[in-house]
């Protein structure tokens, strides 16, 4: 379908995605007076990188992220749980693309009023989250902030260091033409471009909407917006060896973020017909009127990660990982475009 043009309709929902990718560049710019020798540029969007004990020394790894407006759906339902696991999940996946090894994990949760039980299940699904990744829940801070937040409203936000070998480190600089990349699929939205989900669906002004069900969709639409952002590390982890690189696709989907683990000189060719979206990503489209290239741009179309692996190194890698796709390949770049969606 042509839907609206290219980022009208998450810009309608009150994200514009220009403005904010601006904002970031500033930042950058701010952050940059800060830094010492001991800091690695280019740790790219995904996570900052600190070298410890000289150039021979481990590197660590962070990164910071909450779960975003999806935090609005949790609370409608009541259902807490799965987006702790996803706070967790969210940042481990973002230093996984580094190489690193999660060593430690703290939380950040600001609300209105104390609910315990909510409180409770949140923490529940955090401790639930390291668990799965290995990672240390060494602490946090709670607040309760009734003139900033409104009744029943709260904010969630993760932090994670991990480590990795300095000779193991995931850099754009590995990344050759030639490479293949390897889609793994997510189940679903995870955490990202639930501003535009939740005004296509007007969840906000309907909370009913989320117990409708549509058409090609196995859940009531919100327990299918509530499904757990996978966590890439268990499965990753052991062959991280095999990979030049590795992208985790959260906002900004495969044009936003495959950028950031290659080199400028080179592009990510895609044949978006080489995999099958899960069906909540096609209601989404037909129920918004949204255009290919916005959906393309808001949200991760059914790949939570894509590796870039040496065509050597592939059949291990498969042989490893059976789910992982052949999506296409990493080329020169001769255009402004780094990623070349066929579709």
């Amino acid at each position: 379908m042509s839907g609206s043009s290219p980022a009208d309709a998450y810009r309608q929902s009150g994200v514009d995605l220009g403005r904010m990718d601006e904002l970031k560049e500033r930042i950058r710019g701010l952050a940059a007076s800060t830094h010492g020798p001991e800091v690695i540029e280019g740790g790219s969007s995904f996570a900052g990188l600190f070298q410890l004990g000289g150039e021979a020394g481990p590197v660590l790894v962070a990164s910071t992220d909450g779960v975003g407006t999806k935090l609005k759906i949790a609370v409608q339902l009541g259902h807490f749980e799965s987006i702790g696991r996803d706070l967790v999940t969210l940042n481990v996946n973002d230093i996984l693309t580094k190489g690193a090894n999660p060593l430690f994990f703290l939380d950040y949760v600001a609300f209105s009023n104390v609910e315990p039980q909510a409180l409770d299940s949140l923490m529940r699904g955090i401790a639930w989250g390291c668990r799965e990744a290995q990672c240390a829940l060494i602490g946090g801070e709670t607040a309760q902030m009734p003139q900033v937040y409104a009744e029943g409203e709260m904010d969630l936000a993760g932090f994670v260091v991990g480590v990795v070998e300095r000779g193991r480190l995931l850099e754009p600089s590995r990344v050759r033409e030639g490479d293949c990349l390897l889609g793994i699929p997510s189940n679903g939205l995870h955490t990202n471009g639930f501003s535009l989900v939740r005004r296509v669906f007007n969840t906000d002004d309907d909370p009913a909407a989320l117990f409708r069900r549509f058409d090609g969709l196995s859940h009531q639409l919100g327990e299918e917006l509530l499904l757990y952002h996978r966590s890439y590390y268990p499965m990753l982890a052991p062959v991280l060896g095999l990979l030049n690189g590795l992208a985790h696709i959260t906002g900004g989907g495969l044009p936003g973020k495959l950028p950031s683990v290659m080199p400028d000189d080179l592009a990510a060719s895609i044949d978006s017909k080489s995999w099958t979206p899960p069906p909540i990503f096609a209601v989404l489209q037909r129920e918004g009127d949204i255009s290919n290239d916005e959906m393309f741009r808001v949200f991760n179309m059914g790949l939570g990660m894509v590796a870039v692996c040496p065509e050597e190194n592939v059949p291990a890698f498969c042989n490893k990982i059976p789910e992982a796709i052949p999506i296409g390949r990493v080329v020169r770049r001769d255009s402004d475009e780094q990623v070349i969606l066929n579709q």
